[in-house]
């Protein structure tokens, strides 16, 4: 499968051959032969299932650890991702896009970030192993969650840390799908890291260069 970049900031995703694949005209989206999909939960399912030579761990065939995972994917969107998103859109994009902060929006989704760390510190790690439910090894929940805690790069180390660090167990568990990945976990994340230590530098600087409007529709 052949990897394409839609560059939103010039407007790939809303061109009719994309929205052909997506009518949505949202990312990620995938063309496999023909077979158009999108929504990045089904995406992780359908390349789970479909392709021969995928280890079961990513999505077990046993009935009730694959419940487990579609649990905590379900959980994800309403959730963690609603948080992660809203302050991110509400402190760093609507900023850098000429819109005035809106810090109550702001505030409730920081607060239901933090709720949604800590849910997965008491609900979801423990002593049975490094990834979610204790499993040995990743599933795609690992996958989906980690890559949505990475976009808090974008509110700085500093965030990041008082985010993360108050809780062992999720630092820990961060750190094991980094190195189960590797190397392609940081490697797709380095334009993340690269924007973020851009918006932060900016923002510094109270910079809102029309060049930052590119960058944060990009990579969110």
């Amino acid at each position: 499968m052949e990897e394409n970049e839609v560059d939103l900031g010039k407007g790939d995703h809303r061109k009719p051959e994309y929205k052909a694949i997506n009518p949505m005209g949202l990312v990620p989206a995938i063309d496999d032969d023909g077979f158009y999909l999108f929504e990045s939960h089904a995406i992780l399912r359908y390349l789970s299932s479909a392709y021969p030579g995928i280890a079961d761990h990513w999505y077990p065939a046993d009935v009730k650890k694959r419940a487990q995972i579609e649990c905590i994917l379900d959980w994800h969107h309403t959730n963690l991702r609603r948080g992660s998103a809203g302050l991110i859109v509400n402190r760093v994009i609507g900023p850098a896009l000429g819109r005035p902060l809106d810090e109550k929006a702001a505030a409730e989704c920081e607060a239901l970030l933090k709720a949604s760390v800590k849910k997965i510190d008491a609900l979801w790690l423990n002593e049975s192993g490094p990834f979610l439910t204790g499993s040995p090894e990743p599933s795609i929940a690992d996958l989906s969650l980690a890559c949505e805690l990475m976009q808090v790069e974008f509110l700085g180390e500093e965030f990041k840390s008082e985010l993360v660090n108050p809780h062992p167990k999720v630092k820990h568990w961060l750190a094991a799908v980094e190195k189960a990945l590797a190397p392609h976990f940081e490697d797709v994340h380095q334009k993340l890291k690269a924007r973020a230590v851009m918006f932060q530098k900016r923002k510094e600087h109270g910079d809102s260069h029309p060049s930052s409007k590119v960058a944060a529709q990009s990579d969110l």
